[in-house]
């Protein structure tokens, strides 16, 4: 097939998810057609059967702001048109599916049906869409898209009960790639980062306030004082300044490293004992499933879908968001027991696995040709 995929260039979770699937459907000898304002980060080399279209906006002194959704929507139609497109995959909700209907309407004025599949990701349905300022088109354009997925049931129940929906919403897990998300022997690595054998815990974000990245923080304080260990804060975002404050407050700045923004963050992650996920909001959880397919345990709260990802006593525990006593409580218990540590290791790898994207590309390939069959019915 001739798959768009129209996404935001980040590294959070519904771009990471956009450009692996596409990757994915590329190896598979699917032909894939990014549509964005930049390259997203993990189309970092040239492969084989994938397409980047980069929207340019313009600039003129009567617009205060670029008009970025006419600009995409010119693109989708200039795509789909002269690349003979068969589907077009939208991740996020605003504004790509209200976008992608207005280009679907063009093109259907020009003779040409294109499907049109919305993946609902999280904040496009819990936060920014549920504003009064955006429900209305949210809703219209899910009820009018030709097939809706969410990545987890927990955000496919919360969209019925948010917005009034007539559509079937198909559930299409979040996946990880093994091929890149493993364990692998990087003691070298880990000895530059903990020199005396301490343990090392984990947290990745946007740093976010609802990513809770204080809570870390928190976290970490309670377990250093019982256990030798290290923090590590990969990724990067408004809350920075404020953690580096915190850090120099309790005086544990040289226990905890900020390494921004990685590419690689799988070499961390395979270093790490504890990987920490405190936030108020998580659609899925995909930074803790990174973690677990390279088996690490994940301490987390039990927010959104996270609990169908992180099984709270098997891989990790789970806690009510803020008990931040209970997750340190936890973590402690973890990291002083290596049995046990061993145990929560090899069973988060083991459920890992069923998130493996070679499960899930099928899936998505059945979709894909369910709704296109629709479409043209």
């Amino acid at each position: 097939m001739k798959i768009g995929i129209v996404c935001y260039p980040t590294y959070g979770g519904s771009g990471v998810v956009a450009t692996e699937l596409g990757i994915g459907l590329a190896k598979k000898g699917h032909h894939v057609h990014f549509i964005s304002y930049k390259r997203p980060p993990r189309l970092s080399t040239f492969m084989e059967n994938i397409h980047l279209h980069e929207v340019n906006s313009m600039s003129y002194p009567l617009f205060e702001y670029s008009p970025y959704e006419t600009a995409l929507a010119s693109k989708l139609v200039d795509v789909v048109k002269y690349e003979s497109l068969d589907i077009l995959h939208v991740h996020y909700a605003i504004p790509h599916a209200a976008v992608a209907f207005m280009a679907k309407q063009i093109l259907a004025s020009q003779g040409i049906r294109i499907p049109v599949i919305t993946t609902l990701h999280g904040t496009d349905i819990t936060l920014v869409g549920a504003d009064q300022s955006f429900s209305p088109v949210v809703e219209f354009t899910i009820n009018n898209s030709d097939g809706v997925t969410a990545v987890s049931r927990h955000l496919a129940q919360e969209t019925y009960d948010t917005f009034k929906i007539t559509n079937d919403i198909r559930v299409i897990y979040n996946f990880i790639d093994f091929n890149r998300f493993r364990k692998e022997d990087k003691s070298h690595f880990k000895m530059a980062i903990a020199p005396n054998g301490e343990k090392i815990l984990a947290h990745t974000s946007n740093f976010r306030k609802v990513k809770r990245v204080e809570d870390v923080i928190k976290i970490f304080k309670q377990v250093h004082a019982k256990i030798p260990s290290k923090l590590l804060l990969i990724g990067d975002g408004p809350e920075r300044i404020h953690l580096e404050n915190l850090c120099r407050q309790i005086g544990l700045c040289s226990e905890i490293r900020f390494l921004g923004k990685q590419d690689a963050v799988e070499e961390l992650l395979a270093v790490s004992d504890l990987f920490i996920l405190p936030s108020q909001n998580e659609s899925f959880g995909l930074a803790a499933l990174e973690a677990m397919a390279c088996e690490v345990p994940v301490i987390s709260s039990n927010i959104g879908g996270i609990p169908e990802v992180n099984i709270t006593g098997k891989t990790g525990f789970t806690s009510e968001v803020g008990n931040v006593d209970e997750m340190s409580h936890n973590a402690i218990t973890l990291l002083e027991n290596e049995d046990m540590l061993n145990s929560f290791r090899k069973n988060a790898l083991d459920h890992a696995k069923t998130f493996d994207i070679e499960n899930i590309l099928p899936v998505y390939e059945e979709y894909y040709q369910e709704v296109s069959e629709k479409v043209v019915a």
